[in-house]
Formats: structure tokens, C-alpha cells, sequence
């Protein structure tokens, strides 16, 4: 970790206490993926870390600081996902290319921060405006560039003239990339095969933005 950081009491945290607090942070994620949210208790957090529920208490004031903090971590690589869509080309094989390369990079952003990205899913839909917040947030990283990209595609008599909005379009593509990245055990349980997930949510992807399949 770099930069300053403050401890609860406002002091500053040197090299040592930086290390620690990343330490908290990192034994904390790894829990969120083997146990409930609710569940996870600051001395387990503390005990996993090999210090002092004390010590814990130092860089945050309760368990569920600390999780907003690692989803702020989520939310700012995120920001990557712009790259994906962002000025690229949606025709032509440079049209696959595109559709291909952004649907692997969410769902290695996904299989990365699926455990806090859970959190944030069952924060938001339990109605609290900070996970609200942060999802909109991860989901505004890929929509406004992808709505871009379909608006492009229209006024370059690609697409369908009519129908939704570019960015309620683009909202619904990227709720599909996520919800499918979030399920891969039922899909599968259903008969999809996870070989087939990618080839699919791409020919979707490709489809949204430009109203066509995409090329051989």
C-alpha cells in the first residue's frame, strides 16, 4: 500500500502500520470468499492476520469499513474496463476482436473481485445508497463508453435506428456480462458449458452494439 494513511484516531500510519492495515485488508477479502458477509467477525479477522482484534480497531472502526474499503479497490480497476470499449472498432473482425476482448476482460475482472463484488450485489439490493453507489459506479465504467460505441454504430447507419436508448442498451448488456459472470455454477447446473459462456455473451455483446453478428 502507498500514500498516507491515517489510523482511526487521525495519526499517521507509518511503513510498519501501513503494512499491517493491508495485511487486515487482505485476510479480510480472503474470508469474504469461504464465508457469509454477515458472518465474518473482526476477531476472526484479526486472528487470520495473526494480530489483535486492538490493532484491528486502529485503521477501522468495524468490519463493514473495512469492506467498503477493499470495494473502493474494485471500483477503481474497474475503471480498466473503460479501456475495453472506449474509441474501439465494432466492424469488421476488429469488431469480434473488440466484442472478444471485452467480454474476457470482465470476467477476469469479475473472477478477481467476485467475493467483494457479492457484497456489493447483496449490499445494494438490501437498498444501502453506499453499495448502491459503488455498483453504479463499476457499472458506469463499461455503460457510458459501450453507449458510445452504439450511438457511433447508428449514426453510421449501423444498428437499429430505433428501439432503446444507447445507454439503456449498454446498461442491460453490462447487467448481462455481470450477471452471467456471477453464476457459472448454475449456468452450468442448467447445461451450459462453461467453454460456450464467452462465445456467447460475445455474439450478444456484438449483437447490442451493432445490431449484427459479428464477423467469421
Amino acid at each position: 500500500m502507498t500514500g498516507q494513511v491515517t489510523t482511526v484516531d487521525g495519526r499517521v500510519a507509518g511503513r510498519r502500520g501501513q503494512a499491517t492495515r493491508q495485511k487486515l485488508l487482505d485476510c479480510l477479502g480472503k474470508m469474504l470468499g469461504t464465508s457469509p458477509y454477515r458472518d465474518v467477525r473482526v476477531i476472526d479477522v484479526a486472528r487470520k492476520a495473526g494480530t489483535s482484534p486492538a490493532t484491528f480497531y486502529q485503521y477501522f472502526p468495524d468490519v463493514e469499513a473495512a469492506v467498503l474499503e477493499i470495494a473502493e479497490t474494485a471500483v477503481r480497476e474497474s475503471g480498466d474496463l473503460s479501456e475495453l470499449a472506449a474509441g474501439r472498432s465494432w466492424t469488421g473482425k476488429a469488431g469480434r476482436q473488440t466484442a472478444e476482448e471485452l467480454v474476457d476482460g470482465f470476467l477476469s475482472f469479475w473472477r478477481k473481485h467476485d467475493a467483494i463484488l457479492r457484497v456489493i450485489d447483496l449490499g445494494a439490493a438490501e437498498g444501502d445508497r453506499r453499495f448502491v453507489r459503488l455498483r453504479t459506479r463499476i457499472q458506469g465504467a463499461l455503460v457510458k463508453p459501450l453507449a458510445e460505441s452504439i450511438e457511433g454504430a447508428r449514426s453510421r447507419g449501423r444498428g437499429a435506428d430505433k428501439g432503446p436508448t444507447p445507454v439503456a442498451l449498454a446498461g442491460s448488456l453490462v447487467t448481462m456480462l455481470a450477471g452471467v459472470s456471477s453464476q457459472p455454477k448454475s449456468l452450468q447446473a442448467l447445461g451450459a458449458k462453461q467453454a460456450d459462456l464467452k462465445p456467447a455473451l460475445t455474439l450478444l455483446l456484438h449483437l447490442g452494439v451493432t445490431g449484427r453478428r459479428p464477423t467469421a
